[in-house]
């Protein structure tokens, strides 16, 4: 017989699931809150200009092609291989860094900072490399039906890590690197999970080696929202429909089944297996009212901070600026220990600019550029007004004048800004969390709220806060641990 599934929310964990399970000859529909799929993977199109608003690059193409190969199709978008990775400008520091993946070329750079640093950082890649290696597969791509059998898991891990779980990655970034332009840089990537290097665990140190080593970084053609494009289209030959402007606000539940959801227009949704893409411990609490996830639980989970994002169109073009650039400050330990408990300051210590239209042209109008600004800001638990976000704002526009030699503001013919209240009211993000729960070590694994419903044995959970975890390349493997949770369900 053949089963009915329907996704709540059309993020890249609910489109890559519709797509798995629509290639197995299941019945998939999809219902999505917002007019347009992708979730935070999502995209702007204003005043003539074309903006990727969330992820503007993506990692472990490894997981992508695997996708494409286990729906039987080719990868439905093109990307490039991003050389370098990105660059890196201090304030105090005229010298811009460029991040290859080539050792040599990147130790270069720092010569006279940090005469070592080849080997320090093939040392480092080593030891980030080995913890890849020896967890990914077992303890990231694996579904877990308890504590216990994580813990298990957990313990056929190579046992030289175990120190990596007692230091943070800024500690152990120190314990490699000497010079404050190296230990910043290399630490970085730890702001991709959406906590800073020193509340963010040591292990997640492997980061570096998916940045340097293994598989790098890539750019779509296009813009990031051609994955998305794609995936719906390979939907569509599949007969799958997607219904927008639709979201769930309640449910009927009749014992161990859930009967079917309740929409905000009082239309009800049902169906032999219900997957949400919405966050994991959201809908639990908004929805199903579950007490383990009410507001007051919720806000005492670890979070993700915010981010403040804006769009800027320019009417002139800037050869000088690269396509992914960091901008780091000169308080940068300060700011990052105290992002979540002093946030009243307009100095950012780290902010990122994608100049999406330098290889997308088609993203600008002719002789323009499309620029899209990142910085992340404590989220609403820590910061719940954001009246002063145009100053906040004009703060970066200035300092990046600065930085490259241009007064842009001048220049600026499109502006729009979302705080962490947009993200929180647009994606239902509790507090505007950027990326949902956070990686600390009681909520990653079998201690993030499940892939399956602990009442109803119908439902199942993709996407950030739940396994693995944030980020594309998590998406992509949460889509395919949660298939298999349905593939196992029996009516």
């Amino acid at each position: 017989m053949q089963k009915n599934v329907l996704i709540v929310g059309a993020g890249l964990g609910g489109l890559a699931t519709a797509l798995r399970l629509a290639k197995k000859e299941y019945k998939v529909e999809l219902i999505e809150k917002n007019a347009q799929a992708g979730g935070r993977l999502n995209q702007l199109k204003k005043d003539g200009f074309t903006f990727d608003t969330g992820p503007s690059f993506f990692s472990m193409s490894f997981e992508f092609k695997e996708f494409a190969r286990d729906c039987n199709i080719e990868l439905p978008f093109k990307y490039i291989e991003l050389d370098p990775l990105y660059t890196v400008n201090f304030s105090d520091n005229p010298k811009t860094f460029f991040l290859y993946k080539d050792i040599k070329k990147l130790a270069a750079q720092f010569k006279d900072v940090e005469p070592d640093f080849e080997e320090r950082m093939t040392k480092y890649l080593a030891k980030s490399g080995a913890l890849f290696h020896d967890t990914v597969d077992l303890v990231i791509k694996n579904n877990f039906d308890s504590v216990f059998s994580y813990v298990i898991t957990l313990m056929r891990v190579n046992s030289t890590h175990i120190p990596v779980l007692f230091r943070s990655f800024w500690q152990e970034v120190k314990r490699n690197f000497t010079s404050k332009e190296a230990q910043q840089i290399v630490s970085l990537v730890a702001f991709f999970l959406g906590r800073t290097p020193f509340d963010t665990m040591a292990i997640y140190t492997l980061l570096s080696y998916t940045e340097f080593k293994h598989d790098g970084y890539y750019n779509v053609e296009g813009g990031m929202y051609k994955i998305v494009e794609g995936i719906v289209d390979e939907l569509k030959k599949e007969n799958v429909k997607i219904t927008y402007n639709t979201e769930v606000v309640d449910f009927v539940g009749n014992g161990k089944t859930l009967e079917y959801l309740i929409d905000t227009k009082g239309n009800k949704w049902s169906s032999d297996v219900i997957l949400v893409n919405a966050d994991a411990a959201v809908f639990r609490s908004k929805v199903f009212k579950r007490e383990k996830y009410s507001l007051e639980k919720l806000d005492k989970m670890n979070w993700t901070m915010g981010y403040l994002t804006f769009y800027i169109g320019l009417k002139t073009k800037l050869p000088q600026v690269n396509h992914h650039n960091y901008y780091l400050g000169s308080n940068y330990e300060e700011y990052a220990n105290n992002i979540l408990q002093n946030p009243d300051t307009l100095q950012k210590p780290y902010y990122y600019v994608n100049v999406l239209s330098k290889y997308n042209q088609e993203c600008a109008p002719e002789g323009c550029e499309s620029l899209f600004f990142v910085c992340p800001v404590p989220n609403l638990l820590h910061k719940p007004n954001w009246d002063d976000k145009d100053a906040i704002v004009d703060s970066i526009i200035a300092d990046f004048s600065k930085r490259i030699d241009k007064d842009i503001a001048p220049e600026i013919i499109s502006r729009t800004v979302y705080t962490p209240i947009d993200w929180q009211n647009q994606f239902n993000l509790h507090r505007g969390s950027g990326l949902g729960l956070s990686h600390s070590m009681n909520q990653i694994g079998a201690f993030r709220p499940a892939n399956f419903d602990e009442k109803f044995k119908n439902v199942f959970y993709v996407g950030a806060s739940t396994i693995p975890g944030a980020g594309l390349p998590m998406a992509i493997i949460s889509s395919k641990l949660a298939a298999e949770r349905i593939e196992k369900y029996v009516l």
